[in-house]
């Protein structure tokens, strides 16, 4: 068990130390990231020689072996001594350790291991960055060793959005004089090109008048007793002028109070972001669209904080999002912890498996109805159909016999053949039975019962157009079993009869992270190495036994387990890899900004789409100078079936997409987020005149109408989205696009 842990330990360090080594240096690795490759001779794949060459195999798991039980990491900080000094408005937060030391270990292991083993040497040699020509990994390692020795004990990344700008800003301490020395002969042992996207500045370097800083790049400011850098000249500036006043503004906002909370048991990386404030960023629209995020309770999202700590000796990652009240909506529909019993019935040898305690499905019901109907006010009415066509209530009859678990299980990854069962607790399994009757009738679906054991087995029989597809299920002590066939219906009650199941196997247990005795709420299980294993066969079934080979056979699970509270939703994991948690908090910092970067590619198809009109309109007068301006969309657009040759009604200057023939006047037409028609100034059927118009369809597809005249000149205005077309002299009112 200890070699387990400690395995364990030293592949959660490792993978972070990998990961935060790249983001931490971001100068070194960018810098060496511009090295042009030269061409070279072909290298055969590591794949075919980690295949035909058992000693190198035995070398590599050497290497790993010794980088797991050798390497020393950076200790758990308790405080943080750079938190106090960021921005009051930073919006997102991220503190890693300084790894430079554990980077410094793994590469004197990896140079040893090159001495003691002629085959890993030889394999090196002739890897494939070699062949590239470019900059060696032992280099680049060695660079950022040499850098970490000026650099504090933690590195912290700092973000804010504003209006439509992200501002990003890395700091760490610094440890001793000569940093900037060093980072400007870094520079200067790269090419030309990448000279200009990293600058090195002191503080009268940047205070100095001019534009000798203007441009894109990072910018890395080198102070006596801090280094901070930006891509944001401003907010550098700002920063810097904040330090010189000993301003300690971020350490009394109540973000800044939760994330120094969160150092109080110790952390080796910790992530937080302010939900509150970025959704406030993000344009959701209003009236519909406003009350369906409401009412899905998500709206309410105040932070989501992710560490990675030692509890007990062993690594645990937690994350928590938390609410600015109880959870209500979708985000209540986790409930409490409690012991999940479907796990009693799941394979220790499943690739993946999970469970979760969800709360009254009759309330759920009703949640997904309220949203429905804010979508859509004839979403009841649907329902209603429903029930009085079957004679049945789908919360009564259906939903009010399930008990809210819901268990599954996968066995293979064969998606021609797939393994696998599904649980549903069950409160009164005769009367459910009754209800399924009813709806497999109704849908004419062939089913028949057997007994074996004592157990009655239902099998249903579901039209194909191949052939029939067959599902069994079964009641068994609370829970309605559902699988591909009887055998699987069978397996899940020897498992939970015998007590050999997933929930009861030791390597279950002891991946489970301590301190939640109650239970969990939900839990996701998963064999890596299995599932790439069982993917590998299909494509290369030579390769998947030397996954599982250099797996070993201690290698850990996957392992998510998530709690509801009342007020928040917690997840814990003691896996080696990235969890839940911070896939969650990335998705959060992400996604304003890929909702930014959605509504700027909108805005600019929108304007090249009027543009590409204009183009149209000039072309179509002067083909058909006795009509002037074509009054449409769809006059600019192709004949219907292109049965027949272009005409003035239909002129095929634009795609069916713009010149629909639904695209008449009055009418608009969708593309890529906006709205698009034509308004056209004529005298019987001479048009002297037009405005082409484009609007976002809702706020949050873009923020910005745009409109152009026979003058060729596109105009724009920024504000909701039209209701109807503006005329030739208002649109002559709007500010010229820039």
């Amino acid at each position: 068990m200890k070699y387990t842990q400690s395995r364990r330990r030293s592949c959660s360090y490792f993978i972070q130390c990998a990961a935060a080594i790249a983001i931490i240096f971001f100068v070194c690795s960018t810098c060496f990231a511009q090295t042009a490759p030269t061409a070279g001779p072909a290298v055969p794949s590591w794949a075919e020689e980690l295949q035909k060459n058992p000693e190198l195999q035995a070398a590599l798991s050497r290497l790993i072996a010794r980088w797991q039980h050798e390497l020393q990491y950076p200790k758990p900080r308790n405080e943080s001594p750079l938190l106090a000094l960021l921005p009051a408005s930073t919006m997102y937060f991220a503190a890693f350790p300084n790894y430079g030391d554990a980077a410094s270990q793994a590469l004197q292991i990896f140079q040893e291991e090159l001495q003691k083993s002629p085959t890993l040497r030889d394999w090196w040699q002739r890897g494939p960055e070699q062949a590239a020509g470019g900059p060696s990994l032992e280099n680049s390692l060695e660079k950022i060793c040499q850098l970490s020795q000026y650099l504090g004990d933690e590195i912290v990344v700092s973000g804010t959005i504003e209006s439509s700008h992200s501002r990003l800003l890395i700091v760490s301490q610094v440890r001793k004089p000569g940093l900037k020395n060093v980072l400007q002969q870094t520079l200067n042992e790269i090419d030309s090109k990448s000279k200009g996207y990293v600058r090195v500045i002191d503080p009268q370097e940047l205070t100095a008048e001019g534009d000798h800083l203007s441009g894109e790049g990072l910018v890395v400011l080198v102070r006596p007793d801090y280094v901070v850098a930006s891509s944001d000249l401003q907010t550098l500036r700002s920063f810097n002028a904040q330090l010189d006043r000993g301003a300690r503004e971020f350490g009394a906002t109540a973000f800044g109070q939760r994330i120094a909370q969160a150092y109080n048991d110790g952390v080796t990386v910790l992530e937080a972001a302010d939900l509150h404030r970025l959704l406030s960023q993000v344009p959701l629209g209003g009236g519909k669209n406003q009350a369906i995020f409401q009412s899905t309770g998500f709206a309410d999202m105040k932070y989501l904080v992710w560490e990675h700590r030692a509890t007990t000796g062993q690594p645990v990652s937690q994350a928590e999002l938390s609410f600015m009240g109880p959870r209500h909506g979708i985000a209540s529909w986790l409930a409490a912890p409690a012991p999940l019993g479907s796990l009693d019935f799941l394979s220790p040898n499943a690739i993946l498996a999970g469970a979760v305690q969800l709360k009254d499905p009759g309330q759920i019901l009703d949640d997904v109805m309220e949203i429905a109907n804010t979508s859509n006010p004839a979403a009841s009415a649907a329902l209603a159909l429903l029930q009085q066509a079957s004679n049945l209530s789908v919360k009564d009859d259906l939903l009010g016999h399930l008990g809210g678990e819901i268990g599954f299980e996968v066995d293979s990854a064969n998606t021609q053949m797939p393994v696998w069962k599904v649980l549903l607790r069950v409160n009164d399994p005769g009367r459910l039975q009754q209800t399924l009757t009813t709806l497999l009738a109704m849908a004419r679906a062939e089913s028949e019962q057997s007994e074996d054991g004592g157990i009655t087995y239902y099998t249903v029989r579901i039209p194909s157009p191949k052939k029939p597809v067959e599902i069994s299920y079964a009641f068994v002590d609370g829970y309605l079993i559902v699988s591909g066939n009887h055998e699987g219906i069978a397996n899940a009650i020897r498992l939970h009869d015998s007590g050999e199941s997933l929930g009861k196997s030791k390597r279950f247990l002891a991946a489970l992270p301590p301190g939640h005795p109650s239970g969990v709420s939900a839990v996701l299980y998963e064999d890596p190495v299995a599932m790439m294993a069982q993917s590998m066969q299909q494509l290369a079934p030579s390769l998947s036994g030397q996954i599982s080979q250099l797996a070993g056979a201690e290698r850990p699970p996957l392992l998510f387990c998530a709690y509801g509270e009342e007020t928040a939703i917690q997840e814990a994991s003691t896996s080696v890899t990235f969890d839940a948690g911070a896939t969650l908090l990335v998705a959060a910092i992400a996604i304003p900004n890929l909702l930014r970067s959605r509504i700027a590619a909108n805005e600019a198809s929108a304007a090249g789409s009027v543009r590409t009109v204009d183009t149209a309109q000039v072309v179509y007068a002067t083909q058909y100078p006795q009509r002037g301006f074509a009054p449409d969309l769809a006059t600019l657009g192709p004949v219907p079936g292109g049965t027949v040759p272009s005409s003035a009604d239909h002129a095929g200057l634009l795609d069916t997409i713009l010149g629909n023939p639904s695209c008449t006047a009055g009418a608009w037409c969708t593309k890529s987020g906006y709205r698009f028609t034509v308004k056209a100034v004529c005298m019987q059927q001479m048009c002297a005149d037009y405005v082409v118009v484009a609007t976002p369809v809702a706020s949050d597809t873009g923020e910005r109408s745009f409109c152009s005249t026979s003058s060729g000149v596109i105009r724009t205005h920024t504000g909701p989205p039209l209701t109807s077309p503006v005329s030739v002299p208002e649109c002559r009112t709007w500010a010229p696009l820039r």
